[in-house]
């Protein structure tokens, strides 16, 4: 399966490739001989008026052979105006390049088909608000922004994506609340975002997050009445005196009301598991309960009177051995303070701790009511990535649970603009990544072991197409955009060659010497073959394990 995955890949890219000259051969009046995909004895040969089409056995590659001049070839003379080098030297560029450009613009119809096929949006409710950002104080859980500038809106990801690009521009968002519509004006901050190749991009980012959480309780006082019912951190409740409960705000809502009365919580509790199948992984499960719950009276909020809290600030599990758990931070524990600094939510200990990462950090937290601290320095690790680079990574060891309710979907009230727009955003991101990849190559900042050749691109294919048609889709884009902007390098046998010499015509006002042109192919071709032969060195180096086990097992 995976041979066939990497045979259509190949062939259609190849066809995409091809096709670009050859239609804009044909526009120009270009007569062409020979349009063949693949190489080797041909499976299938038919002749059109002027033109026979090929299909090779071996789909590594294809040509468009046209009526040239220096071809051994004799050129009729009724032909001599249909010739390549006859054409106009703009003519000429726009089907040299033709090739590169269809290779690039093709994953642009490659995304579009993916996205265009995206069924489940969030719909652009706010779930939670992170404390110490934008948003804080201007929206609330609930909100359902219906506009942003003015421009209509129906998912969370145009939301996000109008936030994303408008770091420190004021937005005036239509929000509907509590069955009116309020307008909120907020500031994204700016974000700096490092992703890999050292690329640097600046978003805008207010804290926001699309689901709310759901009904998992933290219970901090030993001494509340949550505790006293028998209800304990982590207790995910799913009912109130019979009345279904799915987000922490349902919870709220049903004992906002009650100042003393008992009712009846039902619960799920999770219980892990010791050395769940044999110790390879970590795993819980659900006892149930019900608990009669009695709220204080008074006036106070939920966890004044119940004792009860969202347990998103609680640690649910440590790593035995980690700095957290040599400084005596347990599971059940509630983070209090970072560095003498309240934290009001995990994210914004996360962000405390991560800030400066290289440095020991004081981290205050709760246990049955007591006040505990201890001094963590983050876990760190030097690697290197995929692309050559050396990069440290910190790791927090220390982790919550608070898992979220999913708003129901919404349908996309502008699915084939959203769907565009997205596929030129996605074909642009990963244009400017090879580029960029290409550029520090060449800097020496990445290094050459990261070029992979077609050993590579086969298991790529392969491990992509056995996920589903997607997959495929979106590794053949990827792999379409690297086709064509290797094909535009200006090494001669490749278009990018040819391109160069048509700019050395271009300035002498005359074509390059063919001898000229020959010896720099010729050149440009062994460079070709030793950038073939490195990319296969890397291939075989990164596979020389499975490589190695496959020979034992011929041999025995």
């Amino acid at each position: 399966m995976d041979l066939l995955y990497f045979a259509l890949l190949c062939s259609v890219l190849i066809f995409v490739h091809e096709l670009g000259h050859f239609v804009w051969a044909k526009i120009f009046g270009v007569k062409v001989l020979t349009f063949s995909i693949g190489f080797g004895p041909k499976v299938l040969r038919f002749r059109g008026r002027e033109t026979e089409y090929c299909v090779g056995l071996l789909p590594l590659g294809g040509f468009v052979k046209m009526l040239e001049e220096n071809r051994q070839e004799p050129v009729l003379p009724e032909d001599r105006k249909r010739t390549f080098e006859a054409q106009a030297l703009w003519k000429r560029v726009i089907i040299v390049i033709a090739g590169p450009a269809m290779n690039i613009l093709f994953p642009v119809l490659l995304y579009f088909s993916v996205f265009v096929g995206e069924t489940r949006f969030s719909p652009p409710t706010v779930g939670f608000v992170l404390p110490g950002h934008p948003a804080e104080g201007k929206l609330a859980p609930g909100d359902r922004v219906l506009e942003v500038d003015g421009e209509r809106i129906s998912t969370f990801a145009e939301l996000a994506r109008i936030i994303g690009e408008s770091p420190g521009k004021e937005l005036r968002l239509k929000v509907f609340r509590d069955n009116e519509h309020v307008e909120v004006v907020v500031v994204p901050e700016e974000k700096v975002v490092r992703k890999p190749l050292d690329i640097v991009e600046k978003v805008g980012e207010i804290g926001i997050k699309p689901s709310r959480p759901a009904a998992v309780v933290g219970i901090s006082r030993p001494d509340s009445p949550a505790y006293r019912a028998g209800l304990r951190t982590f207790d995910l409740v799913t009912e109130v005196r019979g009345r279904p409960v799915k987000t922490f705000a349902d919870l709220e809502t049903a004992l906002s009301e009650n100042h003393g009365e008992t009712v009846p919580v039902t619960y799920l509790r999770p219980v892990k598991v010791p050395r769940a199948f044999g110790g390879l992984a970590e795993m819980a499960v659900y006892e149930s309960g019900v608990a009669a719950l009695t709220p204080e009276g008074g006036h106070g909020d939920l966890e004044e009177r119940t004792g009860l809290e969202s347990a998103d600030l609680y640690v649910f599990d440590v790593a035995e051995g980690s700095a957290e758990w040599s400084a005596d931070m347990r599971p059940g524990d509630r983070i209090v303070e970072v560095d003498q600094a309240a934290v009001t939510a995990w994210a914004t200990f996360l962000e405390r701790l991560l800030v400066a990462p290289d440095r020991p950090h004081t981290v205050t937290w709760l246990r049955g009511g007591v006040k505990k601290s201890g001094t963590i320095l983050l876990r760190r690790e030097d690697w290197i990535d995929e692309y050559g680079q050396h990069r440290p990574r910190y790791f927090v060891r220390a982790s919550n649970w608070s898992p979220v309710m999913p708003e129901a979907y919404v349908e996309h009230a502008s699915l084939l603009p959203f769907a565009l727009r997205s596929a030129l955003d996605e074909t642009y991101d990963v244009i400017r990544f090879i580029v960029v990849g290409i550029v520090r190559i060449v800097e020496g900042k990445v290094s050459i072991s990261t070029l992979g050749g077609p050993i590579t691109v086969y298991d790529v294919v392969g491990e992509e197409g056995s996920k589903g048609v997607s997959y495929f889709v979106w590794a053949m884009a990827v792999i379409s955009i690297n086709l064509g902007l290797i094909n535009l390098l200006p090494i001669p046998v490749l278009d990018g060659g040819h391109l160069l010499f048509f700019m050395f015509e271009a300035v002498s006002r005359r074509p390059l010497p063919l001898r000229v042109r020959e010896i720099a192919s010729l050149v440009g071709l062994l460079v070709l073959f030793v950038l073939m032969g490195v990319a296969f060195k890397n291939d075989v180096e990164r596979r020389w394990d499975v490589i190695q086990g496959q020979l034992r097992e011929l041999v025995d």
